[in-house]
């Protein structure tokens, strides 16, 4: 997806993990438009320095197959981390180092085999994800399908190298023997100093009763007064120079064998190691292309979580139009509610951005510091990012052709060092941009004829744009030459955009108008703050009533357009709180039918326990009317209105589903919102989405279902309709249900899941028949039998049950992510 610099010398492993760099976008223009500063923000989501490291060289592509691309990986990143939140590249790490080492004969440590080790693992982990997830990912599944996984080399590593990066006896057969015999010297050598040490003899001559070291040699501490005493070398004393570290010549063999087998040890290590970094040295080429791909897949998951929090949608990259010669060069820019990147999300006014199918050169005019270089900077840095693969912040529709290269000039191009002024270094980069632009590119305009003596600025900014027409370049420019604001309206292909002010607090308000001219505004501050009303009526004399006439014009429709705005966001206002409490009461009915199922399955629960009692009572009095053998005719009857009681008593109560009136239309399903499917009484995702149907991922299964069974996750339940009179005085039965993607008739479904867990067996087994009857009825493929683990009787009452049971077709107990043995999964006959 992009392209990074390696910091090695080799050429080779150079061209291998970086491949040939595309020609580059202005590099002038992506430092004025802040470019840098988003691939930062975006390295800082990547998991490890390579795919930062591409993050941070990435370029804007001007091929259009290539933009969608990587915008659809992007897409199939953000889709999988809805789907799979854990998913990660595991414990890939950056060994582009250790590979130029061994490359070059050098000797890895063992941390180092352990990083290349994890790495490869990391690898094969996601390519195993995507071999299961091609027809979702297809895009992402290429990208893996490259990685290469050196064969043998995970394993060598670990039968040599444990997880904590020490070496196994079992490594080699050399290093078994050398470890076995160094144990028996270093025991023997142990034994012979304790000896000493525990000899009634020596004890005085010892400062302490131990064993230490010193330079590798085991040593006892004598205190200096004894020296002598005992025969030995002395290899260190203390700082004080009350103890002496001496070996006694009776273990200096002993010292030495340990020691020669230390030594050994090292050189039989040190052979292993460099044989791993020598099988890592020819397997060099498919170690950067398996780190190559992992970069790639990671920066695609760091693109779609910078997205995520960015808020940030997929645009439509679309290709120039074809004009039919006239001089529109066919591209589009349609952003929707638009907002900077870099600026603060609660702050940021979004603005509308739109040149139809007639216009390609916009002309920005309004006040200094209302926001006319933000929106200019806004366009061109979201064309940067849509053109890089990155989802843009702006809402869903937004549309924007792929340019061959975008040219900005933003700013102060003073230059001390040149002797350039502000109006010189304009001049100077809009030169270089005329030498380079072409019908396929965007050019970017601030303050156009700005720095210099206003009538002649005003001419050559008019004489600039309308070269710039003339050759069909896509141009957006800012001024406060009033000429240009009657050239924009005069002229085909242009039209005039405005930022406008707030009179009364004096401040900008950075919304964006397009099709209306800003105003100038100067005398109306000017009298706001204060000025003499003499001087401002004097000042308005002066100025043609032509130009009077317009601005009183220019201010009516503004002023228009205003009322227009807050009436709008008055009722979207509205709109927002009538949901927001239609929410709300949603969820306190839903609480209130929670509190009085809880209440009467408590009466339930203590009615039954009553009526236990009472059956125990007429227990005992049949006995004792049996023991005195009288008639049991008055008993029975009693016992079955007794047992008519409990069947009223042992039916639970049913949850009724709350009535929210008037509830508010719900938003139109988008690709990637969280639905519920009513017939499925499940929630997932939408991965694909079409005129009538979606098709929606409900944890591993993929499900076809028409849009009129779908419903936003947390959008408000209705009530059933209420049953028919005749219906009075029984239990109501719910209506059966019309499965959208199939045309059959199927009852409510139960749910894709039963938790058994807490029951007994003979209540399990009756809740489980209950439970299969009415999934089987509500067509539901597969179902899940949550029983828990525990002692297991429960667990083979369940699958006792599904094997005896008509509508199951099949089970099999639970994946690892699904609870194991604790959920049995069963698969329906279909009805």
């Amino acid at each position: 997806m992009g392209f990074v610099t390696i910091p090695c010398t080799d050429p080779v492993i150079f061209i291998l993990f970086c491949g040939t760099l595309p020609a580059l976008m202005d590099a002038k223009t992506l430092n004025t438009l802040e470019y840098p500063k988003i691939l930062e923000r975006l390295a800082s989501y990547c998991a490890f320095a390579a795919s930062a490291d591409k993050a941070r060289q990435l370029q804007p592509s001007d091929d259009l197959v290539e933009v969608q691309e990587r915008q659809a990986r992007t897409r199939e990143a953000h889709q999988m981390l809805l789907t799979r939140p854990d998913l990660t590249i595991g414990g890939a790490r950056d060994i582009r180092a250790s590979i130029d080492l061994a490359r070059h004969g050098g000797v890895l440590l063992p941390a180092d085999l352990l990083d290349i080790k994890y790495t490869l693992i990391a690898g094969r982990n996601l390519v195993r994800t995507f071999e299961r997830l091609e027809s979702q990912f297809p895009n992402l599944f290429q990208i893996a399908q490259q990685l290469p996984v050196p064969v043998g080399l995970i394993d060598a590593i670990s039968r040599a190298i444990t997880d904590r990066g020490e070496i196994l006896d079992s490594a080699s057969p050399k290093l078994a023997i050398i470890r076995r015999d160094m144990r028996i010297a270093h025991d023997r050598l142990m034994a012979k100093l304790q000896r000493m040490v525990s000899d009634p003899k020596n004890t005085p001559y010892l400062q302490e009763a131990l064993i230490t070291q010193r330079d590798g040699r085991y040593v006892l501490p004598l205190r200096a007064e004894f020296k002598g005493r005992i025969k030995s070398i002395v290899h260190d004393q203390s700082s004080s120079g009350a103890t002496l570290f001496v070996e006694p010549l009776a273990v200096v063999e002993l010292n030495n064998q340990y020691r020669e087998m230390q030594l050994a040890e090292r050189d039989e290590e040190r052979r292993i190691l460099a044989e791993l970094s020598l099988q890592v040295g020819r397997s060099a080429e498919d170690l950067l292309l398996a780190l190559d791909c992992i970069a790639d897949l990671d920066l695609c998951f760091a693109c779609a979580k910078y997205a995520d929090d960015l808020s940030a949608t997929e645009p439509n990259m679309v290709p120039f139009r074809k004009t039919g010669g006239s001089r529109h060069p066919g591209s589009v820019i349609r952003l929707v509610q638009a907002r900077h990147p870099l600026l603060d999300p609660k702050t940021v006014v979004p603005i509308d951005v739109e040149l139809d199918d007639q216009t390609y050169g916009l002309v920005i005019t309004g006040p200094n510091t209302g926001g006319k270089t933000v929106t200019l900077k806004t366009i061109g840095l979201l064309c940067l990012m849509a053109q890089t693969g990155l989802h843009i912040p702006a809402h869903s529709g937004s549309q924007l052709s792929v340019f061959d290269d975008i040219y900005a000039d933003i700013g102060d191009e003073q230059s001390i060092e040149q002797s350039l002024s502000t109006f010189s270094g304009h001049v100077t980069n809009i030169i270089r941009i005329l030498e380079n632009a072409d019908r396929r590119s965007l050019v970017i305009l601030d303050e156009l004829g700005a720095g210099t003596d206003p009538q002649e600025g005003a001419a050559l900014a008019r004489a600039l744009l309308t070269h710039l027409m003339e050759r069909g370049i896509t141009t957006l420019v800012t001024t406060h030459h009033p000429e240009l604001k009657a050239y924009a309206h005069s002229t085909p292909g242009v039209v005039n955009a405005s930022v406008e002010f707030d009179l009364e607090s004096l401040r900008p308000t950075y919304r964006l108008t397009i099709g209306i001219p800003g105003r100038s505004n100067a005398l109306a501050i000017a009298q706001r703050l204060g000025m003499p009303e003499a001087i401002i009526a004097d000042a308005r004399s002066e100025l043609s009533p032509t130009d009077l006439r317009a601005e009183d014009l220019l201010d009516e429709i503004h002023h228009q357009r205003e009322l227009a705005r807050q009436a709008r966001m008055a009722a979207e206002k509205a709109r927002t709180e009538a949901e927001k409490l239609q929410r709300e009461l949603a969820q306190r009915l839903e609480t209130i039918e929670d509190e009085r199922r809880s209440l009467l399955e408590s009466a339930r629960r203590e009615a039954q326990e009553r009526l236990e009692e009472v059956e125990r009572e007429i227990q005992r009095l049949r006995k004792e009317l049996a023991r005195a053998r009288q008639p049991l005719e008055a008993i029975e009857s009693v016992e079955e209105q007794i047992e008519a009681i409990q069947e009223s008593v042992e039916t639970p109560e049913e949850r009724r589903t709350p009535l929210v009136p008037g509830a508010p239309p719900r938003r139109a399903i988008r690709l990637g919102d969280k639905v519920r499917l009513r017939s499925l009484n499940a929630q997932g995702v939408v991965n694909a989405i079409g005129e009538e149907e979606a098709e929606v991922q409900i944890g591993v299964l993929r499900v076809r279902a028409r849009l009129s069974d779908l419903e936003l996750a947390g959008a408000p339940l209705t009530a059933p309709a209420a049953p028919p009179p005749a219906a009075a005085g029984r239990k109501a039965l719910e209506p059966p249900t019309e499965r959208p993607a199939t045309g059959v008739t199927f009852s409510p479904s139960p749910g894709l899941e039963l938790d058994l867990r807490g029951m007994r067996a003979d209540d399990a087994w009756d809740s489980l028949d209950r439970y299969l009857d009415s999934a089987y009825a509500a067509g539901l493929p597969w179902v899940r039998i949550i029983h828990g683990k525990g002692t297991g009787r429960l667990r083979q009452m369940v699958r006792e049950a599904l094997q005896q049971h008509p509508h199951v077709r099949s089970f099999q107990a639970g994946g690892e992510k699904e609870g194991g043995d604790g959920v049995t999964v069963a698969s329906l006959r279909t009805s």
